[in-house]
């Protein structure tokens, strides 16, 4: 329970807040007992579907967070939930409208409150850049964990020793999504397909933009540690986390209007949703849990690559969320199972060495 609390604590009593306005905005717009109990359950079923197309997402997170400094630790954790939260959930959308529309942020936020079908419809419009753009980058992140000559764990073994065996050709990674891209825009209608093609060159250019400028800071950190100075940025780290998690965000964010088209109703859910995931990137740092179980960031990995393919693929085929939700956590649920099966048997071998008489 105190470990519940510890890290929690924060999640659970800021989803009370989200739930509680829930319900007065529901009785406020409504008057009845009935849709307000209506906008309640929605706000639950959103924060339950985003916290489960996200698990993963906090794995990465964990992942590159515990090889950072401290205090880019904390500001990730602090500025994050800000942006995350405000960002991607609430002005991602408006922003959508605004440049689509050809309209004024002021004027964005009237539509979303006044004319929410039409709000949902103008959002709905921008799904294929946002398709190509979030599958471009999310599956240059999984595929640049396996494409990896010095990846020496291995959980799908036959599977992952071949596709590290080609890690050693350039930028293979990029060729195979750049042959995804262009796979699926040739499903697509002329003008979607080019703006499927521009937003995916677009997701990988920025996929490679982040890394180079974090190696760039990296090697300037270097320079400074071998004169001794402190070094105590983790800024490449910290934007590249950011770009990951608004590219989680898309699908989460367009897939919530197949439950509601209110801004609000939306934004609240979702917002639960992303500090549950926060709470849980916490509790992962921390306690250490991916060093305990060795396949965890495999799982997670490969529901990143699953998740690109879908997001590129929604392009072309309607694919339910809760199918996406249920593959990712499936993947992750298997690769904690295969972890804790090696680490029994990890812990029999140790004992019977033990047991072994010394000659």
């Amino acid at each position: 329970m105190q470990t519940l609390i510890r890290y929690y604590g924060f999640s659970l009593a800021f989803s009370a807040v989200c739930l509680a306005l829930a319900v007065w905005y529901g009785w406020a717009s409504t008057g009845t007992l009935v849709a307000t109990l209506g906008i309640l359950w929605i706000v639950l079923v959103l924060s339950i579907l985003e916290v489960s197309l996200s698990f993963d997402n906090a794995v990465v997170n964990a992942t590159v967070l515990r090889e950072m400094d401290p205090v880019w630790q904390k500001r990730f954790l602090t500025w994050g939930i800000l942006i995350a939260v405000f960002g991607m959930r609430i002005i991602f959308p408006i922003a959508i409208v605004a440049i689509a529309a050809g309209l004024g942020p002021v004027d964005a936020i009237t539509l979303s409150l006044n004319s929410p079908d039409e709000y949902q419809r103008i959002v709905s419009s921008a799904h294929i850049g946002i398709a190509g753009f979030g599958g471009a980058f999310l599956a240059m992140v999984g595929l640049s964990f396996f494409f990896d000559s010095d990846k020496e764990v291995h959980w799908i073994g036959a599977l992952e020793r071949t596709i590290g065996r080609f890690s050693t050709v350039p930028a293979v990674e990029i060729g195979l999504v750049l042959a995804l891209i262009y796979g699926v825009s040739t499903l697509l209608e002329m003008e979607d397909a080019n703006t499927f093609l521009t937003a995916g060159v677009l997701g990988l250019l920025t996929y490679i933009g982040v890394n180079a400028l974090g190696a760039l800071i990296e090697q300037h950190e270097a320079k400074k540690r071998a004169t001794g100075a402190m070094v105590r940025s983790g800024l490449g780290g910290f934007l590249y986390l950011e770009v990951l998690d608004a590219s989680f965000s898309f699908d989460g964010v367009i897939g919530a209007f197949a439950l509601s088209n209110n801004m609000i109703i939306i934004a609240l859910g979702l917002s639960v949703g992303a500090i549950f995931v926060r709470s849980i990137t916490i509790h992962l740092v921390q306690t250490g849990t991916l060093a305990q179980y060795r396949y965890l960031e495999h799982g997670a990995f490969w529901a990143i690559i699953v998740l690109g393919a879908i997001m590129l693929l929604s392009a072309r085929y309607h694919i339910p969320e809760t199918i996406t939700g249920l593959i990712g956590a499936t993947l992750i649920a298997l690769s904690f199972w295969w972890s804790v099966r090696h680490n029994r048997r990890e812990g029999s071998e140790r004992i019977d060495l033990n047991d072994v008489p010394a000659s």
